[in-house]
């Protein structure tokens, strides 16, 4: 792949939603042989939710984005819906999300699991090139629907939310200090589709070991590609914004790449895996906590089943 340079873009506004319904570690005793210190040792979560919908949650964190960003329903252009848990499995949620905004566009569901965020990030880019003014990317899950709260393998990890952000092309370059897509990378191996998974009426499937040896391999790959097109080094990210499985994952990765938890934005312990919504939920996070400046370069990091992943760096704009 040949890269084209920095393409501009800027974040207008973040919302994120998560269902008002909690399902502790401690909870989970009653229906599997585990403990909270168990979990939280094997994978850094305290907490999950549970309920709702994938379109109402999404809904609720568009709107969040929408007014934030200060745009109405006719400012926005396009919807990508990046969800495992769709409502149906036809039609897609985006149009129902659509509906529920007030939008009169195009809007369409991504499936590529816990990268999928991401995909639709690079997505929205080259609809934004092609003349496009606002996109809507979301990302929302309700993963309590296809998991089994009795297995200690699975149950433990997934729970529910959305996040939003409403994005618009930047006619400045980096140096003037608009934002801009750096550098990105999508892939996927299909010859691991079988270590995470879920048949039509069932729940989630993992061979967690495995899970966890390939998702470190991606993580260190895309993002040295990302970097590479980018032309920039592992010091010149000032935050990293990961989606997170399992803490464990994360500081293995991070071992063999030199990044620090420090400098890694982390919801993982109150929210569990959520999938496509992990990371606009933990971007959402990050803007409430001041975390990221104008001008910082900020590393979106997606991976998941399929086996797919994805990445994106972005300089943040300043105005």
């Amino acid at each position: 792949m040949i890269p084209a340079g920095p393409t501009g873009l800027r974040f207008l506004g973040v919302g994120s939603a998560l269902p008002p319904k909690i399902l502790t570690n401690d909870d989970l005793t009653a229906s599997m042989d585990t403990s909270d210190e168990w979990i939280r040792e094997r994978t850094g979560i305290g907490q999950r939710h549970i309920g709702g919908t994938t379109s109402g949650l999404a809904t609720e964190a568009a709107a969040v984005a929408m007014t934030r960003a200060g745009v109405d329903p006719a400012d926005i252009d396009l919807v990508i819906l990046a969800t495992t848990s769709p409502d149906y499995i036809c039609p897609g949620t985006a149009p129902a999300v659509a509906r529920e905004l007030g939008l009169d566009c195009g809007a369409f569901d991504v499936s590529a699991a816990c990268s999928g965020w991401v995909y639709g990030l690079t997505i929205a880019q080259g609809y934004l090139m092609q003349g496009m003014g606002r996109i809507l990317v979301i990302g929302s899950e309700t993963l309590d629907r296809i998991t089994d709260y009795t297995d200690r393998g699975t149950g433990i990890l997934f729970g529910n939310g959305a996040g939003a952000a409403v994005v618009e092309a930047d006619p400045r370059g980096p140096d003037a200090g608009g934002g801009a897509l750096l550098g990105w990378d999508t892939g996927a191996d299909g010859n691991y589709v079988h270590i995470l998974y879920s048949e039509h009426d069932g729940v989630l499937q993992m061979d967690g070991k495995e899970v966890f040896r390939q998702a470190v391999k991606a993580i260190v790959r895309s993002t040295t590609r990302t970097l590479e097109m980018a032309g920039l080094g592992i010091d010149d990210v000032d935050l990293v914004i990961p989606h997170q499985a399992n803490v464990r994952i994360l500081e293995a990765a991070w071992k063999k790449l030199g990044f620090s938890m420090d400098d890694t934005v982390e919801i993982l312990e109150r929210t569990g895996n959520t999938s496509g919504a992990t990371i606009p939920m933990a971007l959402d996070q990050a803007l409430h906590d001041d975390r990221i400046a104008p001008g910082d370069n900020v590393l979106f990091l997606g991976f998941g089943a399929g086996m797919t992943w994805a990445s994106a760096l972005v300089r943040w704009a300043e105005s």
